[in-house]
């Protein structure tokens, strides 16, 4: 199960820097994560100020 990004992400980017498989880029608005990328490893989660990214 990948990881995904809500509608709470406030694009300050912290998910981004702290992926080990490079699997979060700059949407619209928003961070998203490549979810064929993502090995489902919680770092997002845990970067995110907002709590953002959510397991699908």
């Amino acid at each position: 199960m990948a990881y995904r990004i809500t509608d709470d992400c406030i694009a300050c980017g912290a998910c981004a820097a702290g992926c080990p498989v490079d699997a979060i880029s700059e949407g619209d608005g928003k961070y998203v994560i490549d979810a064929e990328t993502c090995i489902d490893c919680g770092a997002c989660a845990g970067d995110c100020p907002v709590d953002a990214p959510v397991a699908e």
